[in-house]
């Protein structure tokens, strides 16, 4: 049984029973779960959450579902100790949330396994979204889990691999002509007319709940307590609010001390609303068109922008945005590092934390955790041509030896590392 108690709106306050609703009708401000927490303090304890299953259903206890869940084993990625790529930076205590190591290859999973097993409490038959890919991924994927039709819309220029990574479920993949913000506005006039459960939009505040877990996770891995800094990328802003929310529900629960986690953004220079309102001083967001290689992250419009601010603030953390080349020198970087391969959001992450360390926003002693969000393989086109290419040889150790020696020579001279 679930602890969920209300929807209640982040603006007005007005609260509405559990229902595939997610914009208040007196404010339009935007709906979230409420639980009761002193029912779930009595329910919860370390040891309970230990004897759970190794995925987000642990912790189901904070999570709005009644439903047998739509599983695919999403959640209780590796937290890693980021020793090497924590001596290239400086930084002492560095950890990475590897979240590549999910189903459908990102964080995606952990959102979508909350929002599909409550479409299906609701009685929907059909799973569809709005999205830059990741999600339309994981989507694909429970949808099918589940036995639901699932029809997902994405920006036609999306990198191939994430079109595939949906069409091999068997979805309804629909590629628009336009960003994803005009993918999000076709989605919401089609969320009018369609009984559908798209889970961004009518079924959003359930959907966004499945974040939290990454903050249960990292808290539990940790030792059961929170981290001194997170660096999280930011796209609409959900995801960075849901950590903070879970940072904060693990502390009213007494399961950790009180939380004082910077939590700290990152954005790509070609899609970075949330940051320039950040530098600029203001909490007012202005939309831009996006134009960068991380495409999971080019949310012109983010409606969760005005939130990440405000616990920007609160929190004491900072934003920095990154240019394209310096995307793809964080996937490398990480990748040589740690052996982790990332997606271009990965990269922004590497890359925004390595700046904000620059920028004295990150201390050397804290206890860092930058969030992977999704795997490289699924975004191979942005940084193809920056890798060097293969030694090309005959069978042979002369051959060989020839083209080694050839390649150091050039790094000798171009003062790169053989």
């Amino acid at each position: 049984m679930s602890y969920a108690t209300a929807l209640r709106c982040r603006e007005c306050g007005r609260e509405y029973p559990i229902a595939p609703k997610h914009v208040c009708e007196y404010c339009f401000g935007p709906l979230e779960v409420t639980y009761d927490y002193e029912a779930i303090q009595k329910a919860i304890s370390r040891e309970s959450i230990s004897k759970g299953p190794e995925s987000v259903w642990r912790y189901r206890d904070l999570l709005p579902c009644d439903g047998e869940p739509v599983d695919l084993q999403a959640g209780f990625t590796p937290l890693i100790r980021a020793q090497n790529l924590g001596e290239a930076l400086g930084l002492k205590r560095l950890y990475i949330k590897n979240d590549c190591a999910n189903p459908t290859w990102s964080f995606k999973d952990r959102v979508v396994t909350v929002a599909a097993t409550k479409a299906r409490e609701f009685g929907f038959k059909t799973l569809a979204c709005a999205s830059t890919g990741n999600l339309a991924n994981a989507v694909s994927a429970h949808a099918a889990r589940a036995g639901l039709e699932a029809y997902v819309f994405v920006p036609s220029d999306l990198e191939a691999a994430k079109l595939l990574g949906s069409n091999i479920y068997g979805a309804n993949l629909v590629a628009v002509d336009g960003s994803y913000d005009d993918v999000n506005r076709l989605c919401a006039e089609l969320g009018d007319k369609y009984k559908w459960a798209f889970v961004n939009i009518n079924v959003r505040p359930y959907y966004s709940e499945g974040s939290k877990t990454l903050a249960y996770e990292v808290a539990e891995q940790l030792g059961w307590r929170a981290p001194d800094h997170c660096i999280v990328p930011l796209a609409s802003g959900s995801l960075y609010g849901k950590i903070w929310k879970g940072l904060n529900e693990l502390a009213k629960l007494w399961l950790i001390d009180s939380v004082h986690t910077k939590m700290s953004g990152c954005q790509a220079q070609g899609c970075s609303p949330i940051i320039t309102a950040y530098e600029a001083g203001t909490f007012n967001v202005k939309p831009v068109r996006p134009n960068t290689i991380a495409k999971s992250l080019a949310i012109g419009n983010p409606a969760d922008g005005y939130y990440t601010l405000k616990i920007m603030a609160e929190s004491g953390g900072s934003g920095a945005a990154v240019s394209d080349p310096e995307v793809v020198e964080g996937i490398r970087l990480l990748a040589e590092s740690e052996g982790i391969f990332a997606e271009t959001a990965g990269g922004v992450t590497i890359a925004g934390l390595k700046r904000l360390i620059a920028a004295g926003k990150v201390d050397k002693d804290e206890l860092v955790v930058a969030f992977i969000t999704g795997a490289g393989l699924k975004t191979q086109e942005a940084v193809a041509d920056a890798l060097p290419e293969p030694l090309h040889i005959q069978p042979n150790i002369a051959a060989f030896e020839e083209a080694l020696s050839r390649r150091q020579a050039v790094a000798a001279t171009s003062g790169a590392v053989s």
